[in-house]
């Protein structure tokens, strides 16, 4: 069986915790930044678990993460 290519936007995007979740940033954090309010922006900051709906669609972009 043929080796399987990892698409490298994925692995930038996305990370693995030890319990096989996958996190990843969150949006709305890169410009119009001004008239955010500071407790929002620093809720923006948090990493944040990616929905189950499009988990099967990460793994297969990732197959040789856990």
């Amino acid at each position: 069986m043929p080796k399987l290519k990892t698409r490298k936007s994925a692995a930038k995007r996305f990370r693995f915790t030890g319990t096989g979740k996958i996190i990843r940033r969150s949006a709305n954090r890169n410009h119009l930044l001004s008239h955010k309010s500071s407790e929002r922006k620093r809720r923006l900051w948090t990493l944040t678990q990616v929905h189950e709906n499009d988990e099967k669609n990460v793994r297969l972009m990732l197959p040789y993460s856990s």
